[in-house]
């Protein structure tokens, strides 16, 4: 099983990992916000996660890390 991690601090919402992501477990969680007022995504099911990173490397602020 693979752990991400988000920065959400830093995440701005822009939903580019959301479409990258083939399993559809990630989300752009708008019940919070971050320290800049964003909506910040998050994983709903780290059971699902297959590790492949996709999200990480279509991140644009690098706010991802995935450990296999």
């Amino acid at each position: 099983m693979a752990k991400v991690t988000f920065k959400t601090d830093r995440c701005k919402g822009c939903g580019l990992c959301v479409e990258a992501c083939p399993k559809h477990i990630l989300i752009i969680d708008k019940s919070s916000l971050n320290k800049k007022g964003h909506s910040p995504a998050t994983i709903t099911d780290t059971e699902k996660c297959i590790g492949c990173a996709s999200c990480a490397v279509m991140c644009p602020d690098c706010v991802i890390t995935v450990e296999r």
